[in-house]
């Protein structure tokens, strides 16, 4: 009598999952900016955001007492998670800024300077190896954004430095991202992140508006809540809704593919802005957009290739941010390793 030797599971990779997970999320995101672009024609920015963060804190702070450990709400980490808190509440709040007097897709594509900021400040800061193919790849994202923003021409706008600025601001907060680790949970990190920024732009517009007068040409920085109503709650409340799913989305993403196997997916951010912008805003993208778009595009695109081919030489990646814009981003921990092998 023959006996069949017991074959071991063939794991299934997930990655296909984790691929339609974080193309979904970019299409809700690109929703949720295009909601915001609309309702910034009517209604003020920072009660926009507050209402965000409150619809946030009515999910994510239940979720995180029903699952229990490793989910907390008293952590001892919260003066990073204030900080990135902080530092969202300013960059977004400029990021928001520039909706009436730019396209969507100039002020994303532009926006889509921050993983690159990102790798530069892992190298500068947390000492991390940034080979040759890294360098190429992140020289050519920066000849992309500065080409999206034509500094020196004449059809330059000055208020395409404030994208660029969220930029700096989210990549700064993804360095605090790489201090908390796995000591929190990315569901922790996020509704720290969303709802205490929610919080901060409420002081932020109140000074702004003390102290500058503010025109009608930026009548949605203006501190005032008068056009809201009962019937507005409930678009507002999808407008909320909307981005949680959309993190819930991206974070699952992480957790079940590898990051450099799905992170260059992000991109598909800019294309899918663009299109929305033509759809609902009749907003054709100028030639340095669409050529700034397609630079980051292949910048980010290979930059993720280098990452699975260094993965699968057993190499640890440098920083890797998830940076849809106006979603706290999943926090990734990788260890400490010898990363002196040439990228």
């Amino acid at each position: 009598m023959s006996t069949v030797a017991p074959t071991a599971d063939v794991p299934v990779s997930r990655t296909p999952q984790g691929i339609a997970a974080i193309i979904l999320g970019m299409l809700l995101f690109v929703c949720q900016d295009a909601m915001m672009k609309s309702l910034l024609g009517d209604f003020p920015v920072w009660p926009l955001l507050l209402v965000r963060a409150v619809v946030c804190s009515l999910v994510m702070v239940p979720l995180i007492l029903y699952f229990g450990p490793p989910h907390r709400i008293l952590t001892p980490l919260w003066p990073l998670h204030v900080a990135r808190a902080m530092l969202f509440a300013f960059g977004f709040s400029l990021y928001y800024a520039a909706f009436p007097f730019m396209t969507l897709a100039a002020v994303t594509t532009i926006f889509f300077a921050a993983p690159l900021l990102t790798a530069v400040f892992a190298a500068v800061f947390l000492k991390e190896h940034i080979g040759i193919h890294r360098i190429s790849a992140l020289v050519l994202g920066f000849v992309g954004v500065m080409v999206a923003m034509k500094p020196g021409a004449d059809s330059f706008q000055w208020v395409s430095v404030l994208p660029l600025i969220c930029a700096f601001s989210y990549a700064t907060s993804q360095m605090l991202a790489r201090r908390i680790g796995d000591r929190d949970t990315a569901m922790v990190a996020g509704a720290y992140t969303i709802i205490l920024a929610g919080l901060f732009v409420l002081p932020l517009g109140w000074a702004l508006n003390a102290l500058f007068d503010i025109g009608a040409e930026a009548a949605h920085l203006r501190w005032s809540w008068q056009a809201f109503s009962v019937g507005i709650l409930p678009w507002l409340v999808l407008l909320g809704a909307i981005g949680m799913v959309g993190w819930t989305l991206l974070s699952r993403a992480y957790q079940v593919a590898d990051v450099g196997a799905v992170a260059p997916f992000e991109y598909a951010y800019l294309p899918l802005a663009a299109a929305l912008g033509y759809l609902a805003f009749d907003e054709v993208p100028t030639w340095n957009t669409l050529v700034g778009m397609a630079l980051i595009i292949v910048s980010g695109v290979y930059i993720g290739y280098r990452e699975v081919v260094n993965a699968r030489r057993s190499i640890m990646p440098t920083a890797e941010a998830s940076f849809a814009p106006g979603n706290p981003a999943v926090v990734h921990e990788f260890p400490e390793a010898d990363q002196s092998t040439e990228r």
